[in-house]
């Protein structure tokens, strides 16, 4: 498979559904609607113990990309160190200071768990100078993805940051398409880039709707469209 479809879960049943479908890796969340937060270990355990996908799970305790003080950073080292105990694929986070990437934030929460790689999420977007972030992070080992939208915009005109952002990041760091995608855009980053991850949230999700439940047959149609590509890229614009 010369791709990965990433699917945002927040419950077993939604892991279920989107294993069925043919997610090739899960990001564990709670409250969709707010952008993601850290679910209960509970919950983690419980979604590990019914799908076999790799998983990687989202440190984020305020909705604001800053980190309070101490205590908040306090709490989301001991949330860090409590699911280095899982078997995860990696974390998700993302924290900004001064317009840059907080990187002693997240030197220090990931140095509590050192075993696991890490995602860094749309914080992304909010810093002015994304070539320059993407420098910044590749001095912490433990990132290896970047999930971003490629910026404001057409999709047109995100497609040419997408190698930009790549290009940067290589070797450590591959990146992670997500934000507002489609069957029609996710073929147009396709065909035009070399980013081959994608990252699914409520384009998976009756209407859209960031309360409602993956859909397994949501989960399929990107799937099958991207295993179409694999074989014979010159059929996506007819699935599409």
């Amino acid at each position: 498979m010369n791709y990965v479809l990433e699917v945002i879960v927040c419950s077993p049943e939604d892991a279920l559904q989107a294993e069925r479908g043919g997610a090739t890796r899960l990001e564990i969340i709670d409250d969709l609607a707010r952008g993601g937060f850290t679910p209960s270990l509970e919950r983690i355990e419980k979604i590990l113990n019914v799908v076999r996908l790799p998983a990687r799970v989202i440190l984020r305790e305020s909705e604001s990309y800053e980190i309070a003080g101490t205590d908040e950073l306090g709490r989301l080292c001991a949330r860090a160190e409590a699911m280095a105990r899982f078997p995860l694929d990696g974390l998700v986070l993302g924290f900004t200071h001064q317009a840059g990437v907080d990187l002693h934030s997240t030197r220090a929460i990931l140095g509590c768990a050192p075993g696991l790689r890490a995602t860094f999420h749309h914080a992304f977007e909010a810093i002015p100078s994304p070539l320059q972030a993407i420098s910044d992070l590749k001095s912490v080992s433990q990132i290896d993805r970047i999930l971003t939208h490629g910026g404001e915009g057409k999709w047109q005109e995100r497609v040419h940051r997408f190698d930009l952002y790549r290009e940067r990041g290589l070797p450590q760091i591959e990146i992670l398409a997500g934000g507002g995608l489609n069957l029609q855009n996710i073929t147009l980053v396709r065909q035009r880039t070399q980013v081959r991850e994608f990252h699914l949230g409520r384009a998976v999700r009756p209407e859209r709707d960031p309360f409602g439940n993956v859909v397994e047959a949501k989960v399929r149609e990107f799937a099958t469209l991207l295993e179409h590509m694999d074989v014979n890229p010159s059929c996506c614009h007819r699935l599409a």
